[in-house]
């Protein structure tokens, strides 16, 4: 079962709920989709075994076989190719790597380098199998990377997989979430929080996904996500106080479950509600 880890904004509590999921549930994988800035890694401390660097495809044109054509200029959609000075000049920010402007080209002018765009390393921590992604620094988009990380996982169905998402609803978070099982949202009490689950929430929607929401930092009181939820039918799957010992661990990087029998309880519980929500959908939807 693939579970991902959603929030509207970073600081919500995306990676706290992700990170100790899979710590309470032993044998998983834990897999850090946020490529622009991984963090997971500072929690579980992992002991790294393998790897491997990341690249895309990007044309390289002949000058010298180049008649000027503009073939491959008129063709890319996303303008990563412009004829100035009498050669095709490549923008490779902004080339999808789609090979299209190759294989048009009748003087057959165009080639593909490597360009190396970042890195994917797997470790582990105890019985959780850590997979992590780095974008490097200046590098567009961080999708081929989460691709490569998507796919490192195949080789092991057996664990139940936690995907880590990206802030936000962009691109990338799409393509974390493109095979997940089962979502879980997770929202802060206020009205900016409210602003940041709906983003999420609408996502998954879109994508047909089934979900329910985690409330993190929850105080007595009104709270305006839990409002949400109840106005919109989302199901409620757990309420993470907000606690001064809760803070402190997890500001030191501590997987909380590993250090409080309290908050084991508290996350293993909301494992077996999330595990029982994911398998009603499924049977349902069969």
């Amino acid at each position: 079962m693939k579970i991902a880890v959603l929030s509207g904004k970073g600081g919500t509590g995306k990676t706290l709920v992700s990170v100790n999921l899979a710590a309470a549930a032993k044998k998983s994988t834990y897999i850090d989709c946020d490529v622009e800035e991984p963090n997971g890694y500072l929690f579980f401390k992992p002991t790294i075994t393998k790897d491997k660097e990341v690249s895309i495809k990007i044309p390289e044109v002949d000058k010298e076989i180049c008649n000027g054509c503009r073939k491959c200029v008129k063709f890319c959609n996303y303008n990563a190719l412009a004829y100035a000075k009498e050669k095709v000049i490549v923008f490779d920010e902004i080339c999808h790597s789609c090979g299209g402007c190759m294989i048009l080209c009748p003087e057959k002018a165009i080639s593909e380098r490597d360009k190396v765009i970042g890195k994917i390393e797997v470790g582990s921590s105890e019985e959780v199998t850590v997979l992590m992604g780095t974008l490097n620094t200046g590098e567009v988009s961080g999708i081929p990377i989460i691709n490569e990380l998507l796919l490192e996982n195949k080789q092991d169905k057996d664990r139940t997989i936690f995907i880590d998402c990206p802030p936000g609803s962009s691109c990338s978070v799409m393509e974390s979430i493109k095979d997940a099982n089962y979502c879980i949202l997770v929202a802060e009490p206020t009205l900016f929080g409210v602003h940041n689950l709906n983003m999420v929430y609408e996502l998954v929607k879109l994508f047909n996904k089934p979900f329910g929401a985690v409330l993190n930092k929850c105080l007595d009181g009104e709270n305006p996500a839990e409002e949400f939820c109840v106005e919109n039918g989302i199901k409620i799957l757990g309420r993470i106080p907000f606690d001064k010992e809760l803070g402190i661990l997890n500001s030191n990087a501590k997987i909380v479950v590993r250090e409080s029998k309290e908050y084991e309880k508290q996350f293993s519980s909301l494992l077996d509600i999330i595990f029982k929500e994911a398998l009603n959908e499924a049977t349902t939807n069969t």
